[in-house]
């Protein structure tokens, strides 16, 4: 599992190996799952949102709110956890969220809709996070 691992690929070659497809297409390659689609649009269990390429702590289970966009929203991810890059990408202008650990596309971040009182919205590709689920 990714969250053990300590060293990280240098090449995609060696991504593709440690990846599965749809996740390397994601993480690797910028792709979007379809909305509704992933695994934690709806996740409620309370824990620790990692990167799935290498592991990082991204979001905590707290910062995660239903914005009925089809994606996982989060309102802020841990200081220095994620890096922000513009998108100018299919005739639009947004904000690309990256790890900043690995590099790994997680999805955008969009501001100013209103949804949460930090006014953020990090919408996030399941297959670009694994949850950590809390210890009982």
């Amino acid at each position: 599992m990714a969250t053990e691992e300590t060293t990280l690929p240098t090449t995609e070659d060696e991504w593709r190996i440690r990846l599965a497809p749809e996740e390397f297409r994601v993480l690797r390659e910028a792709g979007t799952e379809a909305p509704w689609s992933g695994e934690y649009v709806s996740t409620k269990t309370e824990g620790m949102y990692r990167c799935r390429g290498c592991g990082a702590e991204l979001y905590p289970s707290d910062t995660k709110f239903d914005s009925h966009c089809g994606w996982p929203s989060f309102d802020d991810a841990i200081p220095g956890a994620v890096k922000e890059i513009e998108d100018r990408s299919h005739g639009m202008v947004r904000v690309e969220i990256r790890c900043a650990r690995c590099d790994g596309h997680l999805g955008h971040v969009f501001r100013g809709e209103g949804f949460t009182p930090k006014n953020t919205r990090h919408c996030v590709n399941s297959l670009s996070i694994r949850l950590d689920p809390k210890s009982s």
